[in-house]
């Protein structure tokens, strides 16, 4: 089926006729000599857009460029899948939820799935800054996953950008916004994974801290220990633990032990100063102090509690 697209022209609108499969698709391209003019224009030489546009369920989508772009190409999966490969390396899956960046000036191809085509959105930058933006925000590595929070504002931006384009395409005024606005989103989106990144290397380090207090709970470990074996300053160390735990690493490390101290009074018949060794505290009385502070009575009255 043949669909009619418009694109703005040096002649005024333009209708093109486009072989596809998908309806309900907006695309705008801004004419050569407009681009020249947002080059040489103060406000806008350093980030516009060049291309913008929205393609649902896009069955037999493909786009292959060998000798690249002069743009840097951004497509964000809402729907469905396809695949992105750049310079010849393995093909990524974009999926729901999924931000690419192309480079410009690299060899590229991309296509929708044949079972489950993609709904995308898309957009290309040029201009001085673009790199350096998406260089900082390192957005120009693998697919990244949008925070939850960050996708109805990137969607919003991207839809009011296409239509103040397509509404007054030859209006500087229109374009600077534009400009602006699609800068905003990109430094939102960048800073909104740095804050998902920082979470997950917080939980990555929680877990390697907790799994070495773990696989030493039989004998006894020091704050700097643990700090140099997660790579964390002791500070930063306690700080982590507190703020995800509510305790400091050692007493952490010390509930740990009374934990495990307890799980061996209830299931088995080790005296308590021999349960007291397996856990690293050579001295029964120190231990049995600190059972009591934790576990609110001492081993022997924690022995004879039921359970179950």
């Amino acid at each position: 089926m043949i669909f009619v697209l418009w694109q703005i022209g040096e002649n005024g609108m333009a209708a093109i006729k486009k072989q596809e499969d998908f309806r309900e698709q907006r695309l705008f391209v801004l004419p050569e000599y407009m681009q020249r003019e947002l080059v040489n224009t103060a406000l806008t030489s350093s980030l516009f857009v060049s291309d913008i546009g929205f393609f649902p369920h896009a069955k037999n989508h493909f786009r292959e460029r060998p000798e690249g772009s002069d743009a840097y190409i951004f497509i964000y999966c809402i729907d469905g899948e396809g695949w992105i490969e750049r310079d010849g390396r393995r093909a990524d899956r974009l999926s729901p939820g999924n931000l690419i960046v192309i480079p410009s000036e690299t060899a590229h191809r991309y296509w929708a799935s044949d079972h489950d085509p993609w709904s995308i959105y898309w957009f290309h930058l040029k201009g001085q800054h673009v790199g350096e933006l998406i260089r900082l925000y390192g957005l120009d590595g693998d697919p990244l996953l949008l925070p939850i929070g960050s996708v109805s504002g990137f969607v919003e931006g991207m839809d009011q950008a296409y239509a103040i384009l397509a509404d007054k395409p030859y209006s500087l005024p229109s374009h600077v916004h534009v400009s602006q606005t699609i800068r905003h989103l990109i430094s939102g989106i960048g800073l909104s994974i740095e804050r998902s990144t920082s979470g997950r290397k917080k939980e990555q380090h929680l877990e390697k801290a907790v799994r070495y207090l773990t696989d030493h709970t039989a004998g006894s470990i020091n704050l700097p220990e643990l700090a140099k074996h997660i790579g964390l300053s002791k500070q930063h160390l306690i700080h982590l633990f507190k703020q995800e735990t509510g305790f400091s690493p050692i007493d952490y490390y010390l509930r740990m032990k009374m934990q495990r101290a307890a799980q061996m009074l209830d299931l088995t018949s080790l005296t308590v100063k021999e349960i007291s060794g397996s856990i690293g505290i050579s001295d029964p009385y120190y231990f049995s102090r600190l059972f009591k502070k934790f576990m609110g009575c001492s081993p022997t009255d924690y022995r004879k509690i039921p359970k179950g």
